[in-house]
């Protein structure tokens, strides 16, 4: 087994983002001797030229599946952020020999049979199925613009500045929709042997204090949580924490890793 310290961190950006989301974060966690995979899913990013009508949530998970067999990863910690909830659960119920961790960057787990559209909300769902036909030619999601952002429909925008702003208009790409509707695959119901961790980004309004006075009556929005090995943190920024604190992000990111 790798030294805990030196773990490769595995970072898998949310939708319409690329690895380059991941760089001030990277950068952090590089200096700090880590082995770090910023991940672009196909379509997105640099690779926004593979994008098509059939890339789904197993095609990203086929992408970082393969990231990790390749690149021979081994006791590797598994980050996803945001829509990457689905993907890395799936990542993790495949290649669980590979991993040392699992890491829900103010994202969640999913369990099987379920796509991200079905836990949507159905004025998320709308917006975004007016959004593909208006502007995604039916089948891409068009990446949000600034007023869509501040409303905070697709998380809390607190502590993005003008340039984040920038950098999502100019760097962001159309999401392949067909992602948000296929539904995952799973063959455990946990994966073995790898640990389970949360981050919770606390402008959003979900706090771990919330989180467990959910649990304490059973509500059915936290159950996911309910299992005593999750190990829970929390980031006091927005939603989008590798802009709005990466520095803060990589930290925290180490801590976990070094376990």
């Amino acid at each position: 087994m790798r030294d805990a310290a030196r773990r490769p961190l595995v970072l898998v950006p949310g939708a319409c983002l690329g690895g380059w989301a991941w760089h001030e974060v990277a950068t952090d966690l590089r200096a700090s001797g880590h082995d770090v995979y910023p991940v672009t899913l196909t379509g997105l990013g640099e690779r926004v030229h593979l994008a098509t009508p059939d890339v789904d949530v197993e095609t990203h998970i086929t992408d970082v599946t393969n990231l990790l067999d390749y690149e021979d990863l081994e006791d590797a910690i598994l980050v996803g952020h945001s829509y990457a909830g689905i993907v890395v659960t799936g990542v993790a119920d495949r290649r669980p020999e590979r991993l040392n961790a699992v890491v829900y960057y103010d994202s969640a787990p999913f369990p099987d049979g379920v796509g991200l559209a079905d836990i949507q909300p159905p004025q998320m769902r709308e917006a975004q199925l007016r959004d593909v036909h208006a502007g995604g030619e039916g089948w891409r999601w068009p990446v949000p613009d600034r007023a869509t952002l501040e409303t905070g429909m697709f998380g809390s925008a607190a502590g993005l500045t003008d340039a984040h702003f920038r950098l999502i208009e100019q760097r962001g790409t159309p999401h392949p929709y067909k992602s948000f509707t296929a539904r995952l695959h799973l063959e455990h119901g946990q994966p073995p042997g790898v640990r389970r961790v949360a981050i919770f980004c606390t402008e959003g309004g979900i706090t771990i204090a919330t989180l467990r006075e959910l649990l304490a009556v059973e509500d059915p929005r936290a159950m996911l949580y309910a299992a005593p090995d999750w190990e829970l943190h929390e980031l006091p920024t927005g939603h989008w924490a590798m802009f709005t604190r990466p520095e803060l992000s990589a930290q925290l990111l180490a801590r976990i890793a070094q376990v």
